[in-house]
């Protein structure tokens, strides 16, 4: 039996998703947006303060094909995949390039802890600095992260001031050639918008202050926002 053709064998790769669903965007520069969010299962990841862990597990598997067509009844030009950690599926690129091809806009929420250099150059990557307060700063890809684009946005979640000052000195060494836009949030509980928007302010650092828009709207929905 001979093999699909490329095109054909990338739709028909399956991914494990934990949900799909039509929501406003809640961060990134595309806050307040109506977006589709096809959130895929599994993360190797354990931050502290992780507000999908039920993406963790289970699942159902859907081709990259049935994916699509769902996102396109839904009718929204935006799409985010995330997770979880949507790059520890390796189907994960094949999804976003037919998604591309399909005319949405695409965006990657990923961790900072894979390479996504390889990915199609139509997707916006929005990646995390892991800083230490996530007990997962280790995980960070420097090289992936230091090589991110313009269009791209690094999001920096901080839960004390320790972590926002570390995050200021990797953007002064490991990161000071990137030219991804800076986005800075208040881990929920442990540090108030407020006063991370004065750091900001009297620090003069780079970026700009984001709160999680979904959560304004929905505080009571812990999941399909």
């Amino acid at each position: 039996m001979s093999a699909l053709p490329p095109r054909r064998a990338e739709l028909q790769a399956t991914v494990t998703v934990t949900e799909l669903y039509r929501s406003i965007q809640g961060e990134s520069t595309h806050a307040g947006r109506p977006c589709t969010f096809v959130r895929l299962a599994g993360c190797p990841l354990r931050c502290r303060w992780c507000d999908t862990a039920y993406s963790f597990t289970g699942g159902e598997k859907y081709t990259v094909a049935a994916i699509v067509d769902q996102v396109v009844a839904l009718g929204v030009p935006l799409v985010e995949v995330t997770g979880g950690e949507p790059l520890a599926q390796k189907q994960t690129p094949a999804l976003l390039s037919a998604l591309a091809e399909a005319g949405f806009e695409v965006l990657l929420e990923t961790s900072g802890a894979f390479a996504f250099a390889h990915l199609d150059p139509r997707v916006r990557v929005i990646a995390d600095l892991k800083c230490p307060g996530s007990a997962e700063a280790n995980r960070n890809v420097w090289p992936a992260l230091a090589g991110m684009r313009p269009r791209d946005e690094l999001k920096i979640v901080v839960a004390n001031r320790v972590d926002f000052d570390w995050a200021r000195d990797r953007l002064a060494s490991e990161l000071n050639t990137c030219p991804a836009q800076v986005l800075w949030s208040p881990v929920e509980g442990e540090v108030a918008a407020a006063e991370l928007a004065e750091w900001l302010l009297n620090s003069g650092e780079r970026g700009r202050l984001q709160v999680q828009l979904h959560k304004l709207l929905w505080p009571e929905a812990a999941r399909g926002v």
